[in-house]
């Protein structure tokens, strides 16, 4: 398996992009295309054992900056990221990874791969934990408005998303809405339950905001402004009750024994709730796999955003969801 990924990606760019490169090449045997400069690219491999490992460098001088408009795609053609999207064109990797601008790479992806037949509009989907396990939310960004049909298309992929990459049977999928009960919702809403209600997915029905993180559900389905508002929420809570903790703790004397003795138990929090765990967002409905990562990832979120792409691969996901199409559009 070949991954290519977009070394200028990152805020940081290009060091986290090779740290994370050499560790997922080391760990899972993975080959590696960092496409980027090359010049730059050399400098920071240097500083790693790279012996033994299947990593080469695909020279390209230009690369797409985060405040870049997404028409950079169209004007700058040999950007490392439309470089790294032909290299899964042309069947030379087998998918395409980057830190960088999100909605820069959604075009790219778009126009470099195309949509999978059947699907009209690709989502970007996000695995937040929840509960004792994982959800997958979609879309969080990639389409503010969506028609029934699109939510429909969003929980056929994020259901066969959820099965083949995270493991999950038989994937329970709700909608997200403003109240549990069938009639709630939007018009999009309750016309998307209607045809979910009576499709071969396992559809549960509607989840409320607060069920997300309880786990009521492995997929939640969304449109991408209310999707992303409630990641956005999610990631600005977590990270104030983190800091509302430390300030309480730092406060009491007696606290700071016993976060002491409990440092184990918030250091596994803490792991829950990084974001590089995951390492990056998949976009489904783009004929290739493809893994977004935040721009401000380091080394493990990258080395992790080139695992969810293996997964994918190994998970046949592609094909399963055209399978998936062929049984539940026609």
């Amino acid at each position: 398996m070949k991954i290519a990924l977009d070394a200028m990606g990152s805020d940081a760019r290009p060091r986290p992009d090779v740290d994370g490169a050499v560790q997922a090449a080391r760990e899972w045997n993975v080959s590696i295309a960092l496409v980027g400069d090359e010049t730059k690219i050399k400098t920071e491999l240097a500083k790693h054992d790279s012996r033994g490992l299947t990593i080469e460098i695909v020279h390209t001088a230009t690369e797409i900056m985060m405040t870049d408009h997404v028409d950079a795609v169209k004007s700058k053609r040999d950007a490392s990221m439309n470089v790294a999207v032909r290299q899964v064109k042309q069947k030379q990797a087998d998918a395409f990874v980057t830190m960088g601008n999100s909605g820069a790479a959604m075009a790219a992806a778009l126009l470099g791969l195309g949509r999978i037949r059947g699907i009209d509009r690709p989502a970007f989907a996000a695995v937040i934990p929840s509960g004792t396990a994982r959800t997958l939310l979609l879309d969080i960004g990639a389409n503010a408005e969506v028609k029934p049909e699109n939510l429909f298309q969003f929980a056929l992929m994020g259901s066969i998303y959820a099965q083949k990459v995270m493991g999950i049977p038989n994937p329970r999928v709700a909608l997200l809405s403003n109240g549990e009960e069938e009639g709630k919702g939007t018009t999009t809403v309750r016309e998307a339950y209607a045809r979910l209600k009576t499709s071969k997915i396992n559809f549960i029905g509607n989840a409320e905001g607060k069920d997300v993180p309880r786990g009521f559900a492995d997929v939640i389905v969304s449109d991408g402004f209310a999707g992303n508002v409630m990641i956005k929420t999610m990631e600005g809570v977590a990270e104030s009750l983190v800091g509302f903790l430390r300030a309480e703790i730092k406060s009491r004397p007696l606290a700071i024994v016993g976060a002491a003795l409990a440092k184990p138990a918030f250091d596994a929090l803490r792991k829950r709730l990084d974001y590089a765990e995951i390492g990056g967002a998949p976009v489904l409905g783009v004929d290739g796999v493809t893994i977004i990562g935040h721009g401000r990832s380091n080394a493990k979120a990258v080395k992790n955003a080139i695992r969810a792409a293996i997964q994918a691969v190994d998970g046949n996901m592609l094909d399963a969801i055209r399978a998936g199409i062929a049984q539940n559009l026609n």
